[in-house]
């Protein structure tokens, strides 16, 4: 051990650590009390590290913050970099990050493994046959001697559905000897528009014998999410009592084609039978394969649900609903569809995110952004958890209403960045996380002199930033949760280019405690943050937290 000086506390002229024995090296961040520490964590959303200047907002923005700590850090092992994309955030390879994944991975401190993934590796591995709700779904339809209707997104977009999942429980519910058939909702939104022409026919060549497409029906339709009954309805006719909108073909890829010739894409194909549909039966099962809850859970009211929409005039308008022997689905959809049908899947529970662990060392933290990412900084980065944890304040700024924020690339920076500035000021904070909307948000518009803008706010906004941590002798910490507005032009195609990319994210450490540290950091992946984090603040870290700290030892 060695003896450590006067280390002044934080936005205070006391002196702690007097005489304190601490050990040498980088996990003795400090001999103040972790109470007495300021760790600051910077998410620039959409900020990521592309070392093309053309199109490329970051590098043709004016940023001169962010220049000044990238020129410091860079030459003092203070600069690294994460991966934020594909396997190293629980996604598939060839995935692009989002918002949602990255600030799960962040906060959690661990890869969280995605629905999609979870899904994949129960099928590799054969684990999807021995599934409660699976086993039950069976069961029930033996019993009852009724069809399961398989349906979902019969797509490989691998937003909402995966096609080779629905094979996947078409063909186990086929062999345990219960008759299948699928009810395909077409994409053509997270694909190209006229995808399913050729997408179609290889799923139905990956089922086994005996199971048939049923329908085949537009998103538009089965999977609305705006209340609109008059387009549901017309998807659950075609399931319930098979009646289409448009003529009954007797082969399910004609479906599509037909829809083609009258200059219709996938989304929008009108509900049609294949012949030899009945619709459904006293005694059948419902079995809705997509992974993602907002779309599934309109048509699945409709179908199942105790208290059915009124709008769609069951039992007068139309016929009662013939009752179901089980209602089953790949996951969770809400509280409410919960109440009448299980998941395959459950949800998971994230045990010790960063919130949890800095609340159970007695320290305060502080959550801020504005609307577009408020989900992503509290309930995202909370492992998927609403309420904030104790001594956990939240500061959340309107977004501008603005068409597009292409109009107005500032967005609520400034007033975030008054009062993140001011909320850390106080010295009441020991961690705080704070979202900058605006490289994402704007970088989706595809307007690159807009997301040049909406860079330059963001660098004024972190110049203040720097001032008020230096002043709480705190750590800073900056970094991404993914990619966008450093590639804003696609040059395969020759469009603007408006997605997430799979680019690494910076993460630079500015330590202005004013102790003469030789803090080096390492590469390393989004779930390593909330490790590092820990470390800077003198937490220890818990077992469920499998990220490594990239402070370098």
């Amino acid at each position: 051990g060695a003896m450590l000086g006067r280390a002044a506390v934080r936005g205070g002229g006391a002196l702690v650590g007097r005489g304190v024995r601490v050990q040498l090296g980088a996990r003795a961040l400090s001999g103040a009390a972790p109470k007495d520490r300021l760790a600051v964590l910077c998410i620039l959303d959409g900020w990521g590290y592309n070392e093309r200047v053309q199109n490329n907002a970051v590098l043709l923005g004016n940023t001169p913050n962010f220049d000044k700590l990238w020129a410091k850090h860079s030459q003092r092992g203070q600069l690294a970099f994460l991966h934020a994309c594909e396997k190293w955030v629980g996604l598939p390879e060839g995935q692009i990050g989002n918002s949602e994944v990255g600030h799960m991975n962040i906060g959690a401190g661990r890869v969280v493994y995605q629905d999609i993934c979870t899904i994949d590796n129960a099928i590799e591995d054969g684990s999807l046959k021995s599934q409660d709700a699976l086993v039950n779904h069976i069961k029930a339809l033996k019993e009852s001697g009724g069809t399961c209707h398989l349906m979902g997104l019969v797509s490989p977009g691998g937003v909402h559905a995966s096609q080779t999942h629905i094979a996947a429980l078409a063909n186990e519910v086929n062999a345990n000897g219960v008759p299948v058939v699928v009810h395909a909702f077409t994409d053509g939104r997270d694909v190209p528009p006229q995808d399913a022409i050729k997408t179609l026919p290889e799923f139905i060549k990956s089922l086994d014998a005996g199971i048939k497409v049923a329908t085949v029906t537009g998103r538009y339709y089965a999977m609305d999410r705006d209340n609109r009954w008059e387009r549901v309805g017309q998807a659950y006719d075609a399931i319930v009592q098979a009646k289409g909108k448009a003529p009954t073909v007797d082969d399910p890829v004609k479906a599509v084609q037909q829809a083609y010739d009258n200059k219709t894409t996938d989304e929008f194909i009108l509900p049609t039978i294949v012949e030899g549909y009945e619709g459904v039966k006293e005694g059948d099962g419902i079995l809705m394969a997509n992974f993602r809850a907002d779309r599934a859970r309109e048509i699945l009211l409709a179908l199942a649900d105790p208290n059915p929409p009124e709008e769609l005039g069951l039992g007068s308008e139309r016929p009662e609903r013939p009752s179901f022997a089980n209602v089953c689905g790949m996951v969770k959809y809400s509280d409410r569809h919960a109440k009448y049908m299980e998941e395959i899947f459950p949800e998971k529970d994230i045990k010790k995110p960063i919130g949890e662990v800095v609340a159970d060392a007695g320290l305060s933290q502080l959550r801020v952004a504005e609307t577009e990412k408020y989900p992503h900084v509290t309930f995202f980065l909370n492992g998927g958890r609403e309420e904030p944890f104790p001594n956990e304040d939240r500061i959340l700024v309107p977004s501008p209403k603005v068409a597009t924020y292409d109009l107005q690339p500032e967005m609520s920076a400034p007033e975030v960045s008054e009062k993140l500035c001011a909320a850390i000021d106080s010295g009441k904070y020991n961690m705080v996380v704070i979202n900058f909307a605006n490289p994402d948000m704007v970088g989706h518009t595809g307007s690159l002199p807009a997301a040049i803008q909406a860079v330059e706010a963001v660098d004024k906004c972190l110049g203040e930033l720097m001032a008020s941590v230096e002043r709480q002798k705190g750590v800073l910490i900056t970094t991404a949760d993914h990619g966008n507005c450093e590639t804003m032009w696609d040059y395969a195609i020759d469009e603007p280019h408006t997605a997430h990319t799979l680019n690494k994210v910076h993460v630079m450490v500015a330590d202005y405690t004013g102790e003469d540290r030789q803090l080096r950091i390492q590469d390393g992946s989004l779930c390593d943050l909330a490790p590092t984090i820990l470390e800077v603040l003198g937490v220890p870290q818990p077992e469920e937290m499998t990220g490594k700290s990239l402070l370098v030892k």
